[in-house]
């Protein structure tokens, strides 16, 4: 009778190690292919806010 909690702890451990695999995997294919995180919340301000850093920063490495 000890052993009943065994029945269902393994089916919720099996799913919850496969929800975490699956994050992962897409962590890490998201990284390969971008080459850093994925930005969480990223919104319409940060995406500008982006692609103003790029300008500024080829700027200053043209200048040099």
């Amino acid at each position: 009778m000890a052993w009943i909690w065994l029945e269902a702890a393994l089916p919720l451990g099996i799913i919850a190690g496969m929800l975490c695999v699956m994050g992962n995997t897409q962590y890490f294919i998201h990284k390969a292919y971008h080459g850093r995180p994925k930005h969480i919340g990223n919104d319409m301000w940060d995406v500008a806010m982006e692609r103003r850093d790029k300008k500024l920063f080829e700027n200053l490495s043209s200048s040099d």
